[in-house]
């Protein structure tokens, strides 16, 4: 092997070696800049730094080329093995891509099942997320107050401030059971009588008040 080309076949390994290094720290950081423990400078220095290597291997490349001009049968030998350098590059930026952790759909996080920085595997929950800008409170009503309920009415919701003092809010009734079931320990109904109620949903618009869990009152005039 000539040795001009076998010093152009070492450097552009080492070149390789580093940009294999860089876009592990990219997808390490970017995962670090989404958990708010990194910065989006140190992201962009990460990117700088890999098009820097990315170009010094293309001159690599290019002075590999050169050498055709004398010695066409070890740069056919070249050529052949900087194809598979830029088949794993493309097959990087296609892991890069996948890395991505994208929503479907804008909420708050209730549960984490991994920290910032943590290795996992595909297929596995980072976290739980949940849209709370509206919530579905389930509520009893007794056999008496069946017929004054129907789909899609509109009722008051009456949740504890504190210090006696309640919030009233808006809410539609989406769901009514069509079956009876004993009356759970925890619900107060209208007639403390009732052995059976019906449950029903009502869905609640949320302006940050709302928690999930807490306890409501159903105002249905």
């Amino acid at each position: 092997v000539n040795p001009q080309v076998k010093l152009l076949q070492d450097q552009l390994s080492v070149q390789q070696s580093e940009l294999d290094r860089q876009l592990r720290e990219r997808i390490r950081t970017e995962n670090l800049v989404k958990a708010d423990a990194a910065t989006g400078k140190q992201l962009d220095d990460i990117n700088a730094q890999i098009d820097v290597i990315r170009k010094q291997i293309n001159v690599t490349q290019q002075q590999i080329n050169v050498q055709k001009n004398n010695v066409q049968t070890q740069n056919r030998s070249i050529l052949s093995e900087g194809a598979p350098l830029e088949k794993r590059v493309a097959q990087l930026d296609d892991q890069l891509k996948k890395a991505n952790i994208v929503n479907p759909l804008a909420g708050t996080v209730l549960t984490k099942y991994a920290e910032a920085g943590e290795i996992t595997s595909p297929g596995k929950a980072l976290y739980k997320i949940a849209d709370l800008s509206t919530l579905t409170l389930r509520a009893y009503i007794t056999g008496s107050q069946l017929s004054e309920v129907k789909l899609n009415q509109q009722v008051k919701v009456r949740v504890d401030k504190g210090k006696d003092e309640y919030k009233e809010i808006p809410g539609t009734i989406t769901w009514i059971s069509d079956k009876a079931e004993f009356t759970p320990k925890t619900i107060q109904t209208k007639d403390e009588r009732a052995n059976l109620v019906y449950a029903v949903k009502i869905n609640v618009k949320n302006d940050g008040f709302l928690k999930i869990g807490m306890y409501g009152e159903v105002l249905l005039k």
